[in-house]
């Protein structure tokens, strides 16, 4: 399996497995499933709500032989209501617990957003909302610098080996770079051919930050969630010029759009209940597109960017990528 090295040092598979959305009754048997699949890189995050049955998958994978600890890398998120130094370090304290590890391959700030805290006792995850009456967020005044000290305090306590951010802008991501001790290894945006953020990616490579791309398929990421600008366009998997180049590779509509992703140096987490695709997603990387074909499916790139926090219930907007 492809890998990178990350500026931390350490190997990060290019293909993995997103626990984003995967049911808290199914997760632990689906994260198995996954593991025993071939992956070997689990992207989970406290806002999904499943990181205890994540774990539940992992060790069932470990104690029947299928991977070691260090044959797999795993990723959590600080979320928003978290980001004071020590909610920080709670925070993956618990995640560690819930996942029943010593340590994590990777964290990263979800959101460059702080949200006032909320005690995970009382709810967790804690979501958008400060309480359940609330219709709006409840923003709490705490930089960025700070969260990301708790960052590297935790690398520093080895219970973190490297960490980086999510959804950040090419300002914030630059800000953080130049006052961190310990640079972010991974920034994790969403990138699909309708959004491919050139700007952004040749910032990160500069900076030796490797990109991650979350809901690589686009559209389809967001479908359940009944998401109002899912009928702007067309489905990836169902577009012509991507079948068309499927067709030609003999391969599906989702391993063109996640070679398209990987083939640019990109890692990708996609995620599927069902045992086959999550094979094929798996074996995505075992050919190539044309310089053609890959600027061609580019070229769909209209901006459409689906999980924007604008549209968050905030009484100020939340314009951090506007």
């Amino acid at each position: 399996m492809s890998s990178f090295t990350l500026s931390s040092g350490y190997e990060m598979p290019q293909v993995g497995f997103g626990a984003w959305k995967v049911n808290n009754d199914t997760c632990a048997q689906t994260i198995y499933d996954a593991i025993a699949a071939g992956y070997r890189l689990i992207d989970g995050a406290q806002d999904y709500g499943n990181e205890k049955e994540c774990g539940q998958g992992l060790a069932r994978a470990i104690a029947d032989g299928i991977v070691t600890r260090d044959q797999i890398f795993i990723t959590t998120k600080v979320w928003n209501s978290f980001h004071q130094y020590y909610h920080a370090l709670a925070s993956v304290e618990r995640s560690l617990r819930d996942w029943g590890l010593d340590y994590f391959d990777l964290v990263l700030i979800h959101f460059p957003i702080a949200l006032k805290y909320v005690d995970p006792i009382d709810r967790y995850p804690p979501g958008l909302l400060y309480n359940e009456e609330s219709k709006t967020m409840a923003l709490e005044p705490v930089p960025l610098a700070e969260t990301w000290s708790a960052l590297e305090k935790l690398v520093n306590d080895k219970k973190v080996r490297s960490i980086g951010v999510s959804n950040f802008n090419g300002g914030l991501l630059q800000d953080i770079y130049n006052t961190a001790k310990i640079k972010p290894s991974v920034l994790q945006i969403e990138h699909h051919p309708y959004l491919t953020q050139p700007i952004i990616i040749s910032l990160c490579k500069k900076l030796n930050i490797q990109i991650t791309a979350y809901s690589t398929f686009g559209p389809q990421s967001f479908v359940e969630l009944d998401h109002p600008k899912v009928k702007q366009c067309v489905r990836l998997l169902e577009h012509d010029l991507i079948k068309t180049v499927a067709d030609k590779h003999q391969k599906s509509p989702a391993q063109v759009i996640l070679r398209w992703a990987t083939q640019r140096g990109i890692a990708v987490i996609p995620k599927s209940n069902n045992k086959d695709r999550l094979t094929s997603n798996l074996k995505s990387t075992d050919f190539d597109l044309s310089d053609n074909e890959l600027k061609q499916i580019s070229d769909l790139d209209i901006g459409l960017r689906f999980n924007d926090p604008i549209d968050w219930p905030s009484e100020t907007p939340l314009a951090i990528f506007h």
